[in-house]
């Protein structure tokens, strides 16, 4: 953010400061011209008003004529712009000096009164012009009274002296330059002051709203009314807004974000807690604050996604999970080890009947089982921290495929791959996804063999309409889970087969949940073939993840 304004501003700021000065000097000659036009008027129909032209009626008649003439003159200098502000600023003042001293002088001098009128001119020549040119004004109209004064005393007997009466008045005409134009300058600098203040002001309001925009923390301003003021970028995410409108009713954006506030409100010591937007959605965690001292100024709800906290848990979990491994990978293996041994060599004596081979046979599956269960444990707590990184999902799982079939060797119709976009870029550590996707890809064709037709396994990538965040699916074609299972499928050590060790989807979830990404399973509906569904919803790529020590 700068807080300088754009080249157009620029622009329009200019104009702006050009028009500024030219509008006073336009009234100033709308003064004039009025000014002017009146004394006309009364010297030509108040003939028994002897005041203006008293002494000189030749002399205040060309004056009067010349000066009207000149104010008409100037109205079109000024629109037409035919000489630069400064110079038509110094030719007005100059003008009013001297056609003001000549209609005094021919109304009987100073004594007259019209003197006063040189203020005016005087001090609103000041208000646009430097302290050294107000100066200049002043000191000029100063003379012209003084050499009209003197000129009446040369010329005629009977006059007499007003030299006080000049001396005073050149004195007010010097001071009232000054004091206008020290006015004016502060007036320019308080408003340019004002202005600076209001750009800043201006820029400090986009950057807090760019801030607020871009915070990973969602965050909703409500009224006391529970009307949505505000709503960031992360909170629109969160809980799954595609509208940009922000004047909408808290329950249409959220109905347990509602009623979470109005319990808050009525006991602000209850924790909220978390719940989810939607059924693929992480975990959003509420807190609720009042915006100032008053409860009728509304509400700031803050929203934070769980996620980088259930990663964090997750590292503590596996670096205490690694600990216990190591102990219990000593304690056991030794005398597993034996009993694996002693069990082998039973098993080769030849003095045993059927059921005795068939009992050696139970402690040696039963022996490889535990050690199978020991060594996922210890893989799993000797996991590498996740680093995740930015990827085409089209070329990973090309190369997933390819290797896939090489390694099972399996037909490649069994495995077809459905793109929602060739340029689909997601976010994740690519050897912790193969990990993930390799472990589902092969539950899903052992699940699916007895179905009969092609392909067993689809993958299938998109983006749903109302979020950010792409998926990945694995479908197959195998008879689903049934709603009580899947309420345990994740949960370490819970399995259906009697030879599995129910640890392959809660180790799934797990590298799912260090890449900030949900493993959910998705139950297809029988009109459309059953089946099961494992979803994985990447992190958002267009944010990148905090890395976690």
């Amino acid at each position: 953010m700068s807080s300088s304004v754009s080249p157009n501003n620029n622009k329009l700021a200019t104009v702006d400061n050009i028009e500024a000065n030219w509008r006073p000097l336009r009234l100033f000659n709308f003064y004039r011209l009025t000014l002017s036009g009146l004394f006309l008027t009364l010297f030509i129909t108040a003939q028994d008003f002897r005041l203006l032209g008293s002494e000189y009626p030749a002399l205040f008649r060309y004056a009067i004529l010349s000066y009207v003439s000149l104010s008409i003159l100037y109205s079109f200098s000024i629109n037409q712009r035919w000489l630069p502000f400064n110079t038509q600023l110094n030719i007005h003042v100059i003008t009013d000096i001297i056609a003001i001293t000549l209609l005094m002088h021919a109304s009987g001098g100073v004594v007259s009164g019209l003197g006063t009128l040189l203020l005016i001119s005087v001090g609103s020549g000041s208000l646009l012009t430097s302290r050294r040119i107000a100066l200049l004004y002043g000191s000029l109209a100063t003379i012209a009274v003084l050499v009209a004064e003197s000129f009446e005393l040369l010329h005629s007997a009977e006059a007499i002296a007003h030299y006080t009466q000049t001396g005073t008045l050149g004195a007010t005409l010097i001071v009232a330059a000054l004091s206008t134009n020290f006015l004016a300058r502060r007036s320019v600098e308080s408003e340019a002051l004002a202005k600076q203040r209001s750009l800043d002001l201006a820029n400090l309001e986009q950057l807090n709203d760019y801030i607020i925009q871009h915070m990973q923390t969602g965050i909703v301003v409500v009224d006391i009314n529970s009307h949505v003021r505000l709503i960031n970028e992360s909170a629109r995410r969160l809980l799954n807004i595609s509208t940009q409108s922000s004047s909408m009713p808290l329950s249409d954006v959220s109905l347990v974000l509602q009623d979470q506030l109005q319990v808050w409100k009525e006991s602000s010591y209850i924790q909220p807690i978390t719940f989810r937007s939607s059924k693929t959605s992480p975990e959003i965690q509420p807190k609720f604050a009042r915006l100032g001292n008053e409860s009728t100024e509304g509400f700031l709800i803050f929203l934070e996604d769980t996620s980088a906290m259930a990663q964090r848990a997750q590292q503590l979990k596996l670096a205490s999970l690694g600990r216990l491994t190591a102990s219990i990978a000593h304690e056991i293996r030794n005398p597993l080890g034996a009993i694996s041994h002693a069990s082998q060599l039973l098993g080769e004596s030849p003095n045993l009947d059927a059921g005795d081979t068939r009992l050696t046979q139970i402690i040696g599956d039963h022996t490889q089982r535990v050690n199978g269960i020991i060594e996922n444990v210890m893989r799993l707590s000797r996991r590498d921290r996740a680093e995740p990184v930015l990827f085409n999902i089209l070329e990973w799982l090309d190369d997933f495929a390819d290797d896939f079939f090489r390694s099972e060797q399996i037909d490649m119709a069994d495995l077809e791959i459905d793109l929602d976009s060739e340029e689909l870029e997601v976010r994740m550590d690519p050897s912790q996804l193969h990990q993930v996707v390799w472990n589902l890809v092969r539950n899903g064709l052992r699940h699916s063999s007895d179905y009969g037709g092609q392909p067993k396994v689809i993958l299938r990538t998109g983006i749903p309409s109302n979020e950010k965040k792409p998926y990945l699916d694995i479908i197959d074609h195998g008879p689903g889970i049934s709603p009580e299972q899947s309420l345990h499928i994740f949960e370490p050590f819970y399995t259906t087969e009697s030879s599995g060790v129910g640890l392959g989807l809660y180790i799934a979830r797990e590298l799912c949940e260090g890449n900030q990404a949900r493993l959910d399973y998705i139950k297809l509906p029988e009109e459309k073939g059953g089946g099961s569904c494992f979803r994985i919803t990447f992190a958002d790529p267009r944010r990148k993840q905090q890395q976690i020590a």
